[in-house]
């Protein structure tokens, strides 16, 4: 029976789920700006209280790889990775774009699948996936433009989601071919299945090497000039 932790910081939602067996258990979240480095260890704590275990007890533990916020991604893998090591169990990635798909809503659409995560100005993070999920066209960053998924809106039914979805809708909104499903943002409930199917097939990151999937350089603001 696996026990998995999953962790999911890539955006401003801080979320953390208890997996069972590739069920969800428990998930607490906040959403609240980048907050992760003070919420997500109480956020893991709660999770495992109302489950009745201990992190002695989790089996692996699971974590959003990105494309997303650098400094997000940065706190949840390196949690992740320091449980790894001192609890000596696996660790999973997961693309954040992936588990989106996972949304009961985006599951139950039938054609493509775009996810799209807010990046700068009109350029999202993006990708294409079937209707089973597997990847058409993998991730990337892409400057929206009103031909940028042309021709795969000629030839299936869409689906736009996600936090970048926004941008989208000034140039799509009139093709009869695209629906736009709200509300779905990275969460660590959609990453339990994911994980529990990459635990059984034993695809583990190794904990020493695994870096998150930043897609873009971190660019630092400027700083301010001193008095």
């Amino acid at each position: 029976m696996a026990k998995i932790l999953n962790i999911e910081t890539s955006t401003t939602v801080c979320s953390v789920a208890i997996g069972i067996d590739g069920e969800l258990q428990a998930l607490y979240e906040v959403n609240d700006g980048y907050s992760h480095a003070e919420q997500l260890e109480s956020l893991i704590e709660k999770a495992l209280k109302e489950v009745r275990l201990s992190i002695k007890e989790i089996d692996a533990v699971s974590v959003s790889k990105g494309p997303g916020s650098y400094t997000g991604l940065r706190i949840g893998v390196s949690l992740a990775k320091g449980l790894s090591y001192g609890l000596k169990i696996p660790i999973l990635s997961i693309p954040t774009l992936d588990a989106m798909a996972y949304h009961p809503d985006v599951i139950s659409f039938e054609g493509l699948r775009i996810p799209m995560l807010d990046a700068r100005r009109m350029e999202v993070y993006t990708c294409v996936l079937n209707q089973d999920n597997s990847v058409l066209e993998k991730t990337k960053a892409v400057v929206l433009e009103a031909d940028s998924f042309a021709e795969i809106m000629a030839k299936d039914r869409v689906a736009i989601f996600g936090p970048g979805m926004e941008k989208s809708k000034s140039l799509y909104a009139s093709n009869p071919t695209v629906t736009f499903i709200d509300c779905v943002l990275p969460s660590a409930q959609f990453m339990v299945s994911i994980s529990e199917r990459k635990f059984l097939n034993k695809e583990f990151e190794d904990t020493a090497y695994f870096e998150p999937f930043y897609l873009k350089d971190f660019v630092a603001g400027k700083p301010k000039k001193m008095l």
